[in-house]
């Protein structure tokens, strides 16, 4: 297998990411020619609702959330692992955002908490995984019980925490928000959020030892420790950004609702890997884009818009969804079957 040039005894454990074969640019650009074409399809069955600069921010919105989470799911199937408590996770955070609301704590203290209370999750998964040795299918599974559980339970009865109405116009309630009118307006903070974000992340892949050490692991996890990886150093950190990547997601959340839903966000996780795998990231670790997973959470994003825009029920968004989710799967599976 060739590899990338870089310095020191890591070069061995990384897979080639950079080349200017057909092979490689095309599997850069396979997730933007995906997300072309469902664009073209729905552009052609609904032209007077799909394609209009309105429902293009709408289409922003609904992708920013999930496009944030799935930033650190990225990060994480890169290492080869798995994160199945993200929903669980994100409902937890807007519940906790609520309550320091509640208790009138400053807006910025409150988002402060929310995404420390990520964090705290993301550092005990990455604990979990490393200092035991437990599997992180095993491990996020256990927590997406457990953190559902949590958020139930601190919410008190009804599963849902109403803040103030006192912070209602304020920037934690406007993240989302498409109201403005003025044109620095038209598209809100969280989009911006996003973008900068996904430029931080890919950074950090892409131009730092960190990021050599991340696709080493999800490469060759006994080779890379080998070259000298630090496993559990890295791994630890790749959770724990995923979970403040996460508590990110979560404010996100709660500024589109105003609410902290202990029962929000259920399958959210699933769709953040679906976004992952669809973008190129492989699931047998070692290979991923920021870029890919970006244009995954737009094509879900535009697939379930688009099926609504024609009327289709929720049973056929899912079944759609679910086939993109196996060929990519499948495609996966086949290229990795030939560079064996």
């Amino acid at each position: 297998m060739s590899t990338v040039q870089v310095s020191g005894p890591v070069q061995a454990a990384i897979p080639a990411q950079t080349g200017v074969s057909w092979r490689n640019w095309l599997k850069l650009l396979r997730p933007l020619i995906g997300l072309i074409f469902v664009f073209t399809v729905f552009s052609v069955r609904a032209p007077d609702t799909f394609l209009t600069s309105f429902n293009m921010r709408i289409l922003m919105v609904q992708t920013t959330i999930v496009g944030i989470a799935a930033l650190g799911m990225t990060m994480v199937i890169i290492t080869g692992g798995i994160d199945l408590s993200t929903g669980s996770t994100v409902a937890f955070c807007t519940v906790c955002i609520a309550h320091l609301l509640e208790k009138h704590v400053p807006p910025a203290l409150a988002a402060a908490g929310g995404i420390l209370a990520g964090l705290a999750v993301g550092v005990l998964i990455g604990s979990l995984i490393t200092a035991i040795g437990l599997s992180p299918f095993i491990v996020t599974l256990s927590l997406m019980a457990a953190m559902r559980g949590a958020a139930i339970g601190t919410s008190g009865k009804g599963g849902v925490v109403y803040p103030p109405d006192a912070y209602r116009g304020t920037w934690i309630d406007s993240l989302l928000s498409l109201s403005g009118s003025r044109w620095w307006e038209l598209i809100p903070p969280g989009p911006w959020v996003l973008l900068i974000l996904s430029l931080l992340v890919a950074g950090i892949l892409r131009y730092t030892k960190f990021g050599r050490h991340i696709f080493a692991i999800g490469s060759n996890e006994q080779a890379a420790r080998l070259c000298g990886v630090n496993i559990w150093r890295t791994k630890l950190l790749v959770y724990s950004i995923s979970g403040v990547l996460v508590g990110i997601a979560a404010l996100m959340q709660f500024s589109q609702m105003y609410q902290g839903d202990a029962t929000g966000a259920v399958g959210m996780e699933l769709d953040v890997i679906a976004a992952v795998v669809i973008g190129g990231t492989s699931l047998l670790g070692g290979e991923g884009t920021v870029l890919g997973s970006i244009a995954g959470a737009f094509m879900m994003s535009a697939v379930a818009n688009g099926c609504n825009k024609l009327g289709y029920e929720n049973w056929v968004q899912m079944i759609v969804t679910g086939g993109i989710i196996l060929v990519a799967a499948s495609l996966d599976r086949l290229r990795n079957r030939r560079s064996a």
